[in-house]
């Protein structure tokens, strides 16, 4: 299993956002393994709205291509276009440089612990 890092919250489809404001948001090192290597990005624009639990984007890597769920609703104030450009950081840093977008949060999906998110992990496998 893949270390949790434990000053994150987690939704049930594998996001995860930290605490600061506005939040960053990124795909966890779980969702990152199964993926494989992540090769292009559709994040939400800078201005757009996303809404907690409904597809804000997608990821596609070598294996599949995901829905990008948002673990919070409110308004994106920034893309990481470096990600944009290029799509391996997630792979390489999925906590730190890999993250995806920034949000200014007006409401909360349903978010995990550290714990909860890596309890529940070991119950699916």
């Amino acid at each position: 299993m893949s270390t949790i890092p434990s000053h994150l919250r987690y939704s049930a489809e594998h996001e995860w956002v930290d605490e600061s404001s506005p939040v960053k948001v990124g795909l966890s090192a779980v969702a990152v393994d199964a993926l494989g290597d992540v090769v292009y990005l559709d994040l939400p624009e800078a201005g757009s709205t996303v809404t907690a639990g409904e597809v804000c984007g997608e990821v596609e890597s070598t294996k599949s291509v995901s829905e990008l769920f948002a673990p919070v609703s409110g308004t994106v104030v920034e893309v990481n276009t470096a990600v944009v450009d290029e799509p391996g950081l997630v792979n390489s840093d999925p906590y730190g440089d890999g993250w995806l977008f920034t949000v200014e949060v007006t409401g909360e999906g349903e978010l995990l612990s550290a714990e909860q998110y890596e309890r529940a992990q070991e119950e699916q496998a």
